[in-house]
């Protein structure tokens, strides 16, 4: 069984309520199709209900399983706008403005989960990151103790000597450009629930740079190691260690050279980069110079999981990161 098969299994134990928001996107309803028919969650589409019908038949979907909803018609709409307008009062949202933002699907779709009637959304095939984004954190925000929220991968190289069986944690490679040191200390703790959700093995977190322990002196090398500070006082069942270069961080004889006596070093599987232009080039250089599959991103921090697709993407990856959503960590 493979990575992405195993959280499948895990998602259809979880037995979630997955929406998919862009309901009239063609990609998109043919992968509510698969989804509902394998059975590893529960499909909520939004949209016009005869577009989405009407897309079905076009891409031969099944969505005899699925529920559908347009948020203008729903009897939950004007409900909605009141609570938006009470989340949002202190910005000065009239009533007006939520009537115009709930026609959204991808608010609308927020306010559900802000009701517990859906547990996660995936969304992005048709719009960009940030739409995707804004509404979860006006709505949603984020976690309790989270400040900030960071995208991870799973690295699921052939190295199998590395990480746990080659499978690894990257983050944040996707949304914080310059995190301070409390962020890197919290997005060392949410790479970890990762770790756990998604692969089931013990967690072991380096936060990377290129020192170890001190053996070079800049401002940047401080960053990390103060992080690692803040992530043991706030964490103290997380096993992390920092600063550590990605040699000492991975292989055990350059580990107990460079860190003597860490409990992480040489064998991490949780990495941690220092910013968002080492993570995005890190993840990119293992993927194709390494030959590695790289699962995600996997959005962290959130309240509820809300995943951002590539419009590029394929049915298979909103399949794989509805499942991947199904099985993130709740609050």
């Amino acid at each position: 069984m493979n990575l992405i098969e195993q959280i499948k299994a895990k998602a259809k134990k979880n037995n979630r309520t997955i929406i998919l928001a862009e309901g009239t996107e063609e990609r998109t309803v043919k992968a509510a199709g698969i989804i509902s028919n394998e059975g590893f969650a529960k499909i909520i589409l939004l949209g016009d209900i005869a577009e989405v019908k009407k897309v079905a038949e076009k891409v031969d979907a099944d969505l005899s399983k699925v529920q559908i909803i347009d948020p203008v018609k729903s009897e939950k709409f004007d409900t909605y706008v009141d609570q938006l307008v009470e989340i949002r009062k202190k910005k000065g949202l009239t009533k007006e403005q939520a009537q115009a933002l709930l026609k959204s699907t991808l608010y609308f779709g927020n306010m559900m989960m802000y009701n517990n009637e859906a547990d996660g959304m995936v969304a992005g095939a048709q719009n960009t990151t940030g739409d995707v984004l804004r509404p979860a954190l006006q709505i949603l925000k984020t976690a309790p103790g989270m400040t900030s929220v960071s995208g991870a991968f799973v690295m699921i190289t052939p190295k199998t000597e590395y990480g746990h069986n080659g499978i690894m944690v990257f983050a944040d490679c996707a949304v914080t450009p310059n995190p301070t040191s409390e962020q890197l200390a919290e997005f060392a703790y949410a790479s970890a629930q990762t770790a756990k959700a998604l692969v089931g093995y013990d967690p072991k977190v380096a936060l990377l740079s290129f020192s170890s322990k001190g053996s070079a002196k800049h401002e940047l090398v401080d960053k990390v190691s103060k992080a690692a500070e803040i992530a043991k006082e706030k964490y103290p069942d997380l096993l992390v260690d920092g600063e550590l270069q990605l040699d000492a961080a991975i292989v055990p004889k350059v580990g107990e050279s460079k860190a003597p006596g860490s409990n992480v070093a040489g064998q991490a599987n949780v990495l941690v980069f220092p910013d968002l232009q080492a993570g995005n080039i890190g993840y990119k250089l293992v993927q194709r110079l390494a030959g590695a599959e790289a699962v995600g991103p996997v959005l962290q921090g959130m309240a509820k999981p809300v995943n951002d697709l590539s419009r590029g993407c394929s049915v298979e990856d909103i399949v794989n990161t509805t499942a991947i959503t199904a099985c993130q960590q709740i609050g």
